[in-house]
């Protein structure tokens, strides 16, 4: 089956934990900002955009694994190649290789089997290799799928343009993952430095409770502790987009 990887189904056991997840956050918010049960109400909502948000991190997450499992890919089809099979062949040989590397039930694996299956029944390898790069929005995958293509409809090296291809995706992987292990100390401490105002509240919750009590119960606490929040908010969003850079 053709899978849109623009779409991600979330089972009832996630569901379950997303919702447990963001009325835990609505909790903690309500009790450091504004000790109010009213302010809960707003915890149905806000479940409904945590659970928003963590589908596209899912989206975004299954997409990362499926554009390093085509690395992987393409380096098995290259070795196909170059081992005199044509690309055709070469493909249901690459598929059985990725069930070495991977789970049957891993995305890499299923797109492969399926561009084997469609190949028996006349589909062209290159347009199962578009309607991959079509359906993933993947920009390393659709960059491949169209040279391929250019390449095969004019009677092009296959085997130079697939050693070229798996050589400069592997080198830009290669470079994220420099990045990541890079950026993995500043992930750290921007979580940390975005959880620290909420632990300073906290501790002056806990250590001086009539400190901060000017601030619950009434109009201008209410609107107070409101920009505050949205300071708070805004500032781990830029956070989190700072160490996030894309390659």
């Amino acid at each position: 089956m053709k899978q849109n990887y623009e779409e991600y189904h979330c089972s009832k056991r996630e569901i379950v934990k997303y919702i447990l997840q963001s009325t835990m956050l609505c909790g903690a918010a309500d009790y450091l900002f504004y000790q109010s049960w009213w302010v809960m109400a707003g915890a149905v909502p806000a479940a409904a955009l945590y659970l928003r948000w963590k589908k596209r991190e899912s989206i975004k997450e299954r997409k990362k694994i499926l554009n390093y499992q085509f690395r992987d890919a393409l380096n098995a089809l290259s070795a196909a190649v170059q081992a005199g099979y044509s690309v055709e062949n070469a493909v249901a040989a690459c598929a059985r290789d990725l069930e070495q590397l991977y789970p049957e039930d891993s995305d890499i694996v299923r797109e492969f089997r399926y561009i084997e299956s469609q190949q028996k029944v006349s589909v062209s390898v290159e347009e199962l290799f578009l309607s991959l790069g079509e359906r993933s929005r993947i920009e390393d995958i659709e960059n491949f799928a169209a040279v391929f293509a250019t390449a095969k409809r004019s009677g092009g090296d296959m085997n130079k343009v697939i050693q070229t291809s798996a050589r400069m995706l592997g080198d830009k992987i290669d470079v994220k993952k420099e990045i990541e292990a890079t950026l993995a100390a500043k992930k750290a401490e921007q979580m940390i430095m975005s959880m620290m105002p909420a632990g300073i509240i906290l501790y002056l919750q806990l250590t001086s409770p009539g400190f901060l009590q000017i601030l619950y119960g009434n109009l201008f606490g209410v609107c107070a502790m409101t920009a505050c929040l949205g300071i708070y908010g805004i500032s781990c969003w830029m956070g989190r987009k700072i160490v996030d850079i894309e390659v």
